[in-house]
């Protein structure tokens, strides 16, 4: 299986970006292990910081599952969510961070209602969780 990976903006920092919060783990590391683990799939990654880079990305078709941490657009980006709404793929929204313990404009999510499935606050595992749940 093909499995596309999307990190939307700020998640470029990851391990070093509040450490308390997002942990020490860079994606770059976190990825070599997934792929370690998952050796049956392919995992693809993007990250971008531009909301029409992303879903450029996401228009894209060349995946058979996609994982998608939409970072701050998660909560406005309605344009994000229509673009989720057409890929009829399986869909998980993924958060380190659990989103409901934060400030309250990050409690909701505008995209989580065109996936499948949102994982909030297993930190990094959470993509872990999101390839497992694959089928």
């Amino acid at each position: 299986m093909k499995i596309l990976i999307v990190n939307g903006p700020n998640l470029n920092l990851l391990g070093t970006r509040e450490p308390e919060i997002y942990g020490t783990v860079s994606m770059e590391d976190y990825l070599e292990n997934l792929r370690s683990e998952f050796p049956a799939h392919e995992i693809q990654y993007y990250q971008s910081n531009i909301e029409g880079e992303l879903i450029n990305r996401l228009q894209e078709d060349d995946f058979n599952a996609l994982v998608i941490n939409p970072g701050a657009f998660t909560h406005y980006s309605y344009a994000i969510a229509d673009c989720l709404k057409n890929i009829q793929k399986q869909k998980v929204e993924v958060h380190i961070s659990n989103i409901y313990k934060r400030e309250e404009f990050r409690q909701k999510s505008v995209t989580a209602a065109n996936t499948d499935a949102v994982l909030s606050g297993f930190g990094m595992d959470g993509y872990k969780l999101a390839i497992l749940s694959l089928k």
